[in-house]
């Protein structure tokens, strides 16, 4: 105690006109407040932009959660979607290192997607049932970003494009997903490339439909994972395409249980059919031979 109480004094022996080691006429840097003639953490991030976007239709103290869980949500995806451009690029560049680095990237992110489904499931089906109302016919089934990220990876349906005909812009913008390679397509062609033993049919095709099984590819993966000292690049590149679709699938199953705890088996918004359209979804296999090829090891 005497010692606390030593310190103490000679705290208060310390000039008025200093603090921090600093001269109160000087403010310290961090400690600014006029921002008139510089850029500040909120003008960088726009905040005040981003956080006037929540307007709850409904006088209900849970309305607020839903709609930043799914405004955090698309900003993720936005992410997602900088970060597979950038992939895609590089891998067309045959410039594996760098686009196992981004891939890395999607894959947190996408472990963030999963945990953000724990915050929702708080949520009960009375409180949810209290702003559904409210909702009218919007759905997550909408979600241009989310579509987007879906032919990117190669889950592709053109029939979808009707979602979007009233929004030109973005129906220009899925369209050329849609029409354009995957990146799994882009891998493969690039395993070509480099002398695998890919079928030409494979390599020219309607790009607008879903991946399908092909056991030229597979026979392809097969040599890279026997010889993983030789192949080492398109031997990561094939595992973290395996952890991005574990870790999508696992998107998937939280956002199915989330959905039944807080639903059950009625309809989703926007016409939907909820919950049984989420079972069918976790079905859908991006990446086929990366998966059969382990039965041939």
């Amino acid at each position: 105690m005497d010692e606390i109480a030593s310190y103490t004094e000679q705290i208060d022996l310390i000039p008025a006109t200093e603090a921090h080691g600093c001269p109160l006429s000087a403010e310290p840097e961090q400690w600014r407040s006029d921002f008139s003639a510089s850029m500040s953490y909120t003008d960088y991030l726009s905040l005040q932009t981003v956080l006037s976007a929540q307007h709850p239709l409904s006088p209900e103290h849970n309305e607020m959660l839903f709609i930043v869980q799914h405004q955090t949500t698309e900003l993720w995806l936005k992410l997602v979607l900088h970060e597979l451009t950038a992939t895609l690029q590089t891998v067309s560049q045959g410039d594996l290192p760098s686009a196992l680095r981004t891939l890395a990237r999607v894959v947190r992110i996408l472990e963030q997607l999963v945990s953000a489904w724990d915050v929702l499931a708080t949520m009960t089906p009375f409180e949810y049932a209290t702003i559904r109302p409210y909702l009218a016919h919007a759905s997550g089934f909408q979600s241009h970003q989310y579509r987007r990220l879906e032919f990117v990876l190669g889950n592709k349906n053109p029939q979808l494009l009707r979602l979007y005909r009233n929004q030109p812009e973005i129906h220009q913008q899925i369209r050329t997903t849609l029409e354009a390679p995957s990146l799994y397509d882009e891998v493969i062609a690039l395993l070509a490339r480099n002398g695998f033993p890919v079928g030409p049919e494979r390599l020219v095709r309607d790009w607008s439909q879903p991946t399908e099984y092909d056991n030229t590819v597979e026979d392809s993966w097969l040599e890279v994972y026997r010889k993983p000292h030789v192949h080492g690049g398109f031997y990561s590149m094939a595992e973290t395409l395996v952890d991005l679709e574990d870790t999508l699938r696992q998107w998937r199953f939280r956002h199915l249980t989330t959905v039944e705890r807080v639903i059950g088996l009625k309809g989703g918004t926007g016409g939907t059919e909820g919950v049984p359209y989420l079972r069918r979804m976790l079905d859908v296999t991006l990446f086929p031979e990366l998966w059969h090829v382990r039965t041939n090891l």
